[in-house]
């Protein structure tokens, strides 16, 4: 059994961490936890990461809807539902899903749904569309939004024909 590392040596590392990359408190306090922090420990070294902004929630929910976002191309609903899987607050997640433009999201989810459309091939149309949506819906982009979209990128094709 390993001895629980000292605070000092903890705050230490997370410092250096936190100099890296942005992290959540919901993740540091985990890290403490393995490391056999008392949770008094944890509190103070939360305390002082917190006071010296070395992690901000608000500004990890920022960077993390950015990122996910614009990088791997998630939707609402996933960026959500993972900022709530890291203990964000619901009014943190609120402030940083308006880092989403409309239209690019909207670009985005049709450049998805145009690419699956290209690569998925059935005969019948219901289950075509679909294996369509349930892409779009995987990447946690709105059913609705998804259906309307593929509606008019659908009906555009018809059109060209």
């Amino acid at each position: 059994m390993t001895a629980p590392l000292p605070p000092e040596r903890a705050l230490e590392r997370l410092e250096a961490l936190c100099s890296r990359s942005e992290h959540c408190s919901s993740e540091l306090i985990a890290k403490m936890r393995t490391w056999k922090l008392s949770p008094d420990d944890i509190e103070a070294v939360i305390y002082s990461l917190r006071r010296r902004r070395f992690v901000d929630d608000s500004r990890f929910a920022r960077a993390f809807v950015r990122d996910k976002y614009r990088f791997n191309r998630w939707g609402r609903i996933k960026i959500r539902m993972e900022l709530s899987a890291k203990k964000i607050s619901a009014e943190l997640i609120d402030e940083a899903m308006e880092e989403i433009d409309e239209n690019i999201y909207q670009e985005r989810l049709e450049s998805l749904l145009a690419s699956k459309i290209k690569s998925i091939h059935d005969d019948d149309p219901r289950i075509r569309r679909q294996k369509i949506l349930r892409a779009a819906v995987s990447r946690g982009y709105e059913v609705g939004l998804a259906a309307q979209r593929l509606t008019a990128i659908m009906k555009g094709e018809n059109n060209q024909e």
